[in-house]
């Protein structure tokens, strides 16, 4: 796992990480304006599964010294969060919360951060 020139010590550091961190930001602050009723169901939902990509990242990066299997399980439980937030981003456009430019451009991405993961996953066997 290395990076042009030189070696990745952190999460932060791997362009998925980046990627999946600035989606999750991008998430967080369009469903601030999501109806008051769903602040604590959908949006709260959609703002946790796109922020554990990264956090499982970064856990999993922090243990690969000890387990690279450790950190593959935990590439495997972002790719599960990406998956989660695939389908809120789906409830988010049919219940008129985002529209399909921002659907569209969403699950684009994380169809992207998946990929990203599952090749990540596939360098560590």
């Amino acid at each position: 796992m290395e990076k042009e020139g030189s070696y990745i010590k952190r999460a932060r550091d791997l362009e998925v990480y980046r990627r999946a961190y600035a989606l999750s930001l991008e998430v967080h602050r369009a469903t601030l304006a999501f109806p008051r009723m769903e602040q604590y169901a959908l949006a709260d939902q959609m703002r946790r599964s796109s922020k554990a990509i990264c956090a499982n990242l970064a856990e999993g990066f922090a243990k690969q010294t000890h387990s690279r299997p450790e950190f593959a399980r935990f590439i495997s439980m972002a790719m599960g969060s990406c998956s989660e937030v695939e389908t809120w981003i789906s409830y988010a456009f049919d219940l008129g919360y985002i529209t399909q430019a921002q659907r569209d451009e969403w699950l684009r991405s994380y169809v992207h951060i998946y990929g990203m993961l599952v090749n990540l996953r596939e360098r560590l066997r």
